[in-house]
């Protein structure tokens, strides 16, 4: 799933695109197979398109499993928050916007 204001990232582009980035980056680990990974992807285009402080991408687990593994993501979907290469917050499972608008404002 790429749209026009959620990019999609490979294991090859991680490091650049997220690790290397100036600004907090957003991953969204999501699978094809997970209904509420599709569910959250319109909240995270709407994320993107209103926070210029954050950056929001996505991995598609299945066929990125390298860096899925490197952080231990084992279910879908999972958020990190990258700042400075480190992850800095793991979120777990679908959550309505207004939640992870509040997660998000507590780590940023």
């Amino acid at each position: 799933m790429t749209t026009a204001s959620l990019s999609q990232v490979t294991d090859d582009t991680f490091a650049a695109e997220v690790l290397e980035s100036d600004t907090p980056v957003l991953v969204d680990f999501w699978a094809a197979w997970c209904p509420p990974c599709r569910a959250m992807h319109p909240i995270l285009e709407q994320l993107a398109t209103e926070r210029d402080d954050l950056r929001v991408v996505s991995i598609d687990v299945d066929a990125n499993q390298g860096v899925a593994a490197r952080y231990s993501v084992l279910s879908m979907p999972t958020f990190m928050v990258f700042r400075h290469g480190e992850p800095i917050l793991k979120l777990i499972g679908s959550r309505p916007k207004r939640k992870l608008e509040a997660e998000l404002a507590e780590m940023l």
